[in-house]
């Protein structure tokens, strides 16, 4: 049985109808009217409603805006009924020939500070939400990245949105493997292979609903560290290959602890300037100096 959430967007006409499992693997699809929709058999049945203006489904979502003639708060429990029952009895959400590649896939490698690791840039969305994956057997949920664990070379797999970033062992050179995972991920992603299972974001809690529940849960001062590291840290980090991940915050001691991931991961020197930097940071914006950092290696 697949569960719908309903999850409000910026803008007051587009609403979001989240599953708990993907619906679709890298691609997305966007339709401006039934005709469009063709070859999604969901879309075209919710066309059908007067009130749908565009119907957008992208991995574990679709996105519908209406006309203005109803307001969102007196249809949408009966939009995501009606999503919800078509999933659930199996419908097909977009046929085959939607699934196609409407475009050449481009994959290039970036270096990264940490030596370690490359940066596999995408020009197509891969993952909605950051994934670490440490072994193969860490990789179950993900066919792409036990794909990457069966190179011998390959130690960690770090995902997200449009890049991976890949740990080697110390035993091989960039040099002689980074054209073999360039063209492995390339064919992969061509393909349309599965890069997630469907039930990895309900199974690793990192459904938007399940993100918001835990965000919702912290404190005045987390949710602040929160929004510090998610607006002045990550985009940085993550133009390195890198993510940065709050975990948590001792209201007495006022130790915040961090989990570093992809990049970021098991580079000591880039791990002494992240924990520094942040600390400082996070001493000034929040007016302590009694606030210190401990970073944790994914």
């Amino acid at each position: 049985m697949t569960k719908i959430s309903i999850v409000p967007t910026s803008s007051e006409a587009i609403l979001k109808f989240e599953a708990d499992r993907f619906l679709t693997n890298h691609n997305s699809f966007e339709f401006n009217n039934i005709d469009e929709a063709k070859h999604s058999p969901l879309a075209q049945q919710l066309f059908y409603l007067p009130f749908v203006k565009k119907v957008y489904i992208a991995s574990n979502f679709v996105a519908i805006e209406r006309y203005n003639i109803v307001e969102w708060p007196d249809v949408q429990n009966e939009v995501a009924e009606q999503i919800e029952n078509y999933l659930s009895q199996g419908g097909i959400i977009v046929d085959e020939e939607a699934s196609k590649p409407k475009a050449a896939v481009t994959v290039y490698a970036e270096s990264t500070p940490n030596p370690a690791v490359l940066k596999f840039v995408c020009n197509k969305v891969i993952v909605p939400n950051p994934y670490e994956f440490t072994s193969i057997e860490d990789a179950k949920l993900s066919p792409f990245a036990m794909g990457l664990f069966e190179f011998s070379f390959v130690k960690n797999v770090y995902m997200e949105k449009n890049f991976i970033s890949i740990t080697k062992y110390d035993i091989i050179e960039w040099e002689d493997i980074t054209l073999q995972l360039r063209e492995f991920i390339k064919s992969y992603v061509e393909q349309g292979k599965t890069i997630l299972h469907n039930d990895a974001p309900k199974k690793l809690n990192k459904t938007e609903i399940a993100i918001e529940k835990k965000f919702e849960a912290l404190d005045d001062i987390s949710k602040s560290i929160v929004n510090i590291l998610e607006e002045y840290i990550k985009p940085a980090v993550e133009s390195d290959g890198g993510n940065i991940e709050f975990k948590s915050y001792n209201l007495e001691t006022k130790k915040v602890e961090v989990l570093l991931q992809g990049a970021c991961s098991g580079c000591p020197s880039s791990t002494f300037t992240l924990k520094n930097g942040i600390e400082n940071m996070l001493k000034e914006m929040l007016n302590d100096n009694a606030i210190t950092v401990n970073a944790i290696n994914g």
